[in-house]
């Protein structure tokens, strides 16, 4: 089938929608099945039958990759050849590469990976940086070592390309360490390792990082993972450097389950043998696990730390947030020190940029003394696109506003969309129920059309292509990527508009608020479904449907209603109505609840008329789940844009995010029953 033919069939059915499939999908949704189980016999026979089919791209993938361990390289060559340009070749070679690596054919490796083009694989991205280490030797850069540094930190799993490339690098196994040399790096740096995988409980990981630099010393490590306690209450001694070290990882095991018994344990033994870097780690793992159980003793093992550049920036944010929480007045010096300790690239972040330019107002001895700095961060950051974007705004004295929309698009631009074959294959694998095939050859098209991605009016174009059939993740999320313009319309859709705002007012709950909840729970996905089994637009689980539905007097509910779109949403607004009010109308509040469930937010607020009064922003920051503190911010911000559209109106994230304080003993205990 000719290419133009093809696309033009693509194109059919994504106009279409899923509901015009052509003669063939069911056939390779099968196939995809047969991939999922590692049926290759199945897929090999399965493949001749899906010859020209708009999607071959993918059946063709499926086949190889899974034999791609015994396939030979003239059937590789031959598929990156046939399906060039496509991000199934990519995928491909993604995988090639990796089994290049581990199998340490670093001559083929190295004819190969200058043709990978996402080159978005930590892994293989360490396995080129060593076979650079290996051809170069002292002519490879100097910024080699710290870039397998980072990776290799950065995974969470003990993967072969990182600890291999970080194994080279370390000494030279044989012989002279080359800790000086610029391509090196120390022993340190796997002790480094190990911390933080024993830290976030990767026994695998941790093991793998000491086994570089101290084999001998493995026993012991599976001892300090099977009873940190035991071990340190053994007649293990701190003489010499690899001692020390084992004695920190299971100062680190005990602390992430009893930060108390390991700030005993280096208060009364271990401190004294132990170096100030040594003790300024552990006391700051104690602190930020304190920290996130909200504990007001986090600031006082912080307050152990001599030098907070010795601290990991996860530590140093949790330092930030025990500060923030301290009382009705932040600790200000704490939170501006703990900023000033972290790396170049995580003060650029918008949140501690944001905190930073408060604690330089707040501490200014002069007012003028920080102030300039201050307005200079913000400056930086100030714009409506996010939580702390809005803030910044906000806190230079600006209303947040919708921005103008940038200039309609051309028809010859919204030509080149619809006429990407990328994009197309996206939309259709999206339409027929391949959602997560989908999303990544359209994110693929979208950041790899051209050198250095899409241009912004490419993106918008590439946007609208998605809103106009009404994928409205895709929408979203491509429109949120320019640089230079903001299309509100496209970031801030307001699809069911009708019955989202006639719902919402009949209850008395801000459209707006819905609709920020809305584009966070599902993207308007209608058949969204999360991984503990929420459902529909506003993502509510069953047990939560059933409850909310007696509540509001929904008659003959069952839960194959949940993904009925009006029935959906009357359950989400009336859930969402009843923690809101529950919560005495806070939004972030009412947001952690619908995520969280509201046991967990209750237990975050101080006891019944005891304890500090929060900004709403300082009380985000401390919400102890990441994915519940990230998403109370989205959605309360994403409130204020909404409300800014809906509007016309000027509008406030302060205001909305209010206060958060302990509950008023005086009014009555909250609703106890809400699931």
């Amino acid at each position: 089938m000719q290419f133009r033919t093809i696309l033009t069939l693509i194109a059919a059915v994504v106009a279409c929608g899923a509901q015009a499939q052509p003669r063939g999908d069911d056939l390779l949704l099968d196939m995809h099945q047969a991939y999922k189980r590692g049926d290759t016999r199945k897929l090999t026979q399965m493949l001749p039958q899906l010859r020209g089919h708009a999607l071959e791209p993918w059946a063709a993938y499926w086949e190889l990759r899974a034999r791609l361990d015994s396939a030979s390289v003239q059937e590789i060559q031959d598929f990156l050849t046939r399906w060039a340009g496509t991000y199934q070749e990519d995928r491909l070679r993604n995988d090639w590469l990796l089994m290049l690596g581990q199998r340490r054919d670093w001559t083929t490796f190295e004819a190969e990976y200058p043709k990978f083009r996402m080159n978005d694989d930590r892994e293989v991205r360490c396995y080129a940086l060593l076979v650079q280490h290996l051809t170069q030797g002292a002519a490879a850069p100097a910024t080699l070592a710290g870039e397998v540094r980072r990776n290799w930190y950065a995974q969470r799993d003990a993967d072969d390309g990182c600890a291999h490339a970080a194994s080279r690098l370390i000494g030279e196994r044989d012989g002279a360490r080359r800790t000086g040399n610029a391509t090196g790096m120390t022993v340190q740096d796997a002790w480094v390792k190990a911390r933080l995988a024993t830290e976030a409980n990767r026994p695998r990981a941790a093991t793998k990082a000491v086994e570089i630099v101290s084999p001998e010393s493995l026993p012991l490590v599976a001892e300090l993972n099977a009873s940190p306690v035991k071990f340190l209450t053994s007649r293990v001694t701190a003489a010499s450097k690899v001692r020390k070290e084992l004695i920190t990882l299971a100062l680190i095991k005990l602390a992430v389950g009893d930060a108390e018994g390991a700030a005993r344990q280096l208060d009364s033994k271990w401190g004294p043998q132990l170096s100030a870097e040594e003790r300024n780690w552990v006391w700051g793992v104690i602190g930020k696990q304190a920290a996130s159980k909200l504990s007001s003793d986090a600031l006082g093992y912080y307050a152990n730390v001599s030098r907070d550049s010795d601290l990991s920036d996860d530590m140093l944010g949790w330092k930030v947030r025990a500060a923030l929480r301290a009382g009705n007045q932040p600790r200000w010096a704490d939170v501006l020190s703990a900023v000033n300790g972290m790396s170049d690239e995580a003060q650029r972040d918008p949140t501690w940029t944001y905190w930073k330019a408060r604690a330089l107002l707040a501490t200014a001895a002069n007012p003028s003394d920080k102030r300039t700095e201050a307005l200079v961060l913000l400056e930086r950051i100030a714009s409506p696109r996010g939580f702390y974007e809005q803030l910044a705004l906000e806190e230079l004295g600006r209303k947040i506003t919708a921005p103008e929309r940038p200039q309609p698009l051309t028809a010859e631009e919204k030509d080149a969309a619809r006429m990407n074959p990328s994009l197309n294959r996206g939309l259709y694998a999206i339409a027929i129920g391949l959602r997560p095939e989908g999303v990544r050859e359209w994110n693929y098209a979208t950041n790899l059309h051209k050198s250095g991605g899409m241009t912004d009016r490419e993106l918008l174009a590439a946007a609208q292509f998605a809103c106009d059939r009404e994928v409205w993740d895709r929408c979203i999320n491509t429109s949120e990527r320019t640089r230079d313009v903001v299309d509100v319309e496209q970031r801030f859709p307001m699809p069911f508009r009708e019955s989202v705002v006639r719902r919402s007012r009949e209850i008395a709950l801000d459209p707006a608020y819905v609709y920020g909840l809305i584009r966070q729970e599902s993207r308007f996905i209608m058949d969204a479904r999360s991984h503990v089994g929420a459902s529909g637009l506003m993502q509510v689980m069953p047990a939560t449907a059933r409850w909310t539905a007696r509540k509001i007097g929904l008659a003959n509910f069952t839960a194959d209603q949940i993904n009925d779109r009006e029935t959906n949403i009357a359950i989400g607004t009336g859930y969402l109505k009843l923690v809101l009010d529950d919560f005495d109308g806070s939004m972030p509040l009412a947001a952690a609840a619908y995520n969280a469930g509201p046991g967990r937010p209750r237990s975050w607020r101080a006891p019944g008329g005891t304890g500090p009064v929060l900004e709403g922003a300082a009380w985000a920051e401390n919400v102890p789940f990441n994915e519940t503190r990230d998403y109370v911010k989205k959605v309360v911000s994403n409130t204020t844009m909404y409300a800014a559209i809906l509007t016309g109106q000027p509008q406030s994230l302060k205001a909305r995010m209010g206060t958060v304080g302990p509950r008023d003993a005086s009014r009555p205990e909250p609703n106890r029953d809400l699931p």
